[in-house]
């Protein structure tokens, strides 16, 4: 069959060029894909976005080519081609485009499929932009939720929070493109979809369990690397689990009420106030925190977010370990050799860094220890310096999960507001500051959310019954202090 003559036109003609050359590398590709285990992003983005891309294009430009041909070239005033289906030959040309539309349709499906599949992958999401999302993507394979896909927390179901994710990536695409991306990126996400509609799909509130211990052990930065424990009942809910939400952690998400707050900063570190109503009563409470109150102004501009999972979970899949506590687990697991003098105090301090880059990080790091033994310490680093290459490994594996000098991400950089050792997290607003005029108070008493069952150095560990109450002991002689300060207000200045 003889090709039209409109066809014979440099549009035509590079349209059929970029439709044939994507076509052989779409398949070459989609064959590599099958053929090999390992999972490339950017094999996914050529074979399912960008090839299929230019294959349209050229398809595009072929007919365009002809028309644009056409219209030049006419001899009368006839603008369109006249489809007469009683000539045979018209009804052949007819035939063949009909069946090639049709697999190309078909084609089009699965690429599109494809495509969508791809395109909500975890290798798209982490590895595509991998300097970008490099931390986000490291922490969330080392946290609980990894075999739970990017997409299911970030988009959910449904096609309106889809075509708003795409939207967002189109801008996200641009920004990793012409470096338009902050570093950190910036925290919390705005507009990000409820937790109600994302995180209870499966951890529905009526789901929680009642109570759980939680048994927990740190290293003191002394010679010894001295261990002391912890063993607390956190009261994730009541008593009896039959008795429902109505004391404990979670009564916090309790449907029959709803905790509104105003967050003075944008990383909502600092709340000054807070608004409980009671659902089924219509009783309402405000408290204000009487060292940072707000005016009306100030109220009615920043934002009422009502409480939800995601506002102490906040790092339910992306958690950066301090370097006080990935040090300890690593000494707890045996990365690092527990009986090493004066390893963790050594750690903390070469951890506290600056780091701007991750080589010369890492260098800096292993210098810094050799040294450390090697000239204060010789007869140590003769005697251990298995022990101290094995530490130092140890270290370095826990630092590049935890901290990426690129982004500009350190162990701190991201704080968790579970707990209120490194972030002032439930301090908040428990902080014995926030009252209501009646005088009614947001307790800071610990005892709310844990009771301490035993504490102490390993061998000489003090216990209590699960019913008792235990005053926490603090590892080092602070006297009471620790009842009045946060304990922010000298963790984040002691420990990286």
């Amino acid at each position: 069959m003889k090709m039209p003559k409109a066809i014979s036109n440099w549009i035509s003609i590079l349209g059929a060029l970029f439709a044939i050359n994507a076509l052989i590398l779409i398949v070459v590709l989609f064959v590599h894909g099958l053929l090999t285990d390992h999972q490339n992003p950017y094999n996914g983005m050529f074979t399912f976005i960008i090839m299929p891309a230019i294959l349209v294009i050229g398809l595009i430009m072929i007919p365009t080519g002809m028309m644009i041909k056409r219209f030049r070239v006419k001899k009368d005033d006839q603008k369109w081609p006249v489809l007469d289906m009683n000539n045979a030959r018209q009804r052949q040309k007819l035939v063949l485009v009909s069946i090639l539309t049709f697999l190309f349709m078909i084609i089009s499906a699965v690429g599109s499929y494809q495509a969508f599949t791809f395109t909500e992958s975890v290798e798209f999401c982490g590895k595509l932009c991998h300097r970008v999302m490099e931390p986000e993507h490291t922490t969330y394979l080392h946290s609980p939720h990894a075999r739970v896909a990017c997409v299911e927390c970030h988009v959910g179901e449904g096609a309106d929070w889809y075509v708003k994710s795409k939207l967002s990536g189109m801008y996200q695409v641009y920004s990793v493109i012409f470096h338009k991306y902050p570093q950190p990126i910036s925290t919390p996400i705005k507009n990000l979809r409820p937790a109600r509609e994302t995180c209870e799909r499966c951890h529905w509130p009526e789901k929680f369990y009642s109570r759980k211990m939680r048994t927990q052990r740190n290293y003191l930065t002394d010679s010894l690397n001295t261990e002391w424990n912890y063993s607390m009942l956190m009261k994730i809910g009541p008593n009896l689990a039959a008795e429902g939400l109505k004391e404990g952690i979670h009564w916090h998400i309790n449907k029959d009420m709803r905790i509104e707050y105003v967050a003075s900063t944008n990383d909502r570190e600092t709340i000054p106030w807070v608004k409980y109503t009671n659902l089924k009563t219509g009783e309402v409470k405000i408290f204000q925190d009487e060292e940072n109150k707000l005016d009306k102004k100030a109220l009615d501009t920043l934002e009422h977010r009502i409480m939800d999972c995601m506002d102490c979970h906040n790092r339910p899949s992306h958690n950066y370990k301090s370097a006080t506590t990935y040090v300890d687990n690593a000494l707890i697991n045996g990365e690092i050799p527990k009986d090493l003098p004066l390893i963790k105090k050594v750690a903390m301090n070469v951890l506290k860094g600056p780091f701007t880059n991750t080589d010369s990080s890492l260098t800096y790091i292993r210098d810094s220890i050799t040294n450390f033994y090697k000239l204060g310490y010789p007869t140590i680093y003769a005697s251990r310096k298995k022990d101290i290459e094995q530490a130092i490994k140890g270290i370095l594996k826990e630092f590049s999960l935890n901290v990426f000098p690129y982004m500009r991400v350190t162990s701190s950089t991201y704080l968790n507001h579970i707990g209120h050792l490194e972030s002032d997290g439930c301090f908040r607003c428990h902080s014995n500051r926030h009252k209501t005029d009646k005088g009614q108070v947001i307790s800071k008493d610990c005892n709310l959310c844990h009771t301490i069952i035993a504490q102490g150095p390993t061998g000489k560990i003090k216990y209590t019954t699960i019913d008792s109450v235990m005053e926490f002991t603090h590892p080092i002689d602070v006297k009471d202090n620790w009842k009045t300060y946060f304990c922010t207000e000298c963790h984040r200045q002691l420990y990286p």
